[in-house]
């Protein structure tokens, strides 16, 4: 194995990590920060009040992409797989 697949390995597989996990990253923070807007509008200080609704935005995000996320989980691992199944051959 090169040290150039290597490379490529850990970049798709951090590639992969930010596309898994960044839908549902990007609601909480959005809901986050409408909480966040709403709360100081309001004046309105309380701590327990933005972790239901970060919860939902985030398990509804995982309802929406799950599949597409699976889908990038799976296409990487086997494409893992496969590289790492070539070394026995070669």
């Amino acid at each position: 194995m090169t040290s150039e697949m290597i490379t490529e390995i850990c970049v798709k597989g951090l590639l992969t990590i930010l596309f898994v996990v960044g839908p549902p990253l990007g609601a909480a923070m959005a809901v986050g920060l409408f909480v966040a807007v709403m709360q100081a509008a309001t004046q309105i200080q309380e701590a327990s009040l933005t972790f239901v609704p970060k919860l939902a935005a985030v398990f509804i995000t995982l309802l929406l992409v799950g599949d597409w996320s699976m889908g990038k989980l799976i296409s990487f691992f086997n494409e893992v797989m496969i590289k790492f199944s070539a070394l026995g051959h070669g």
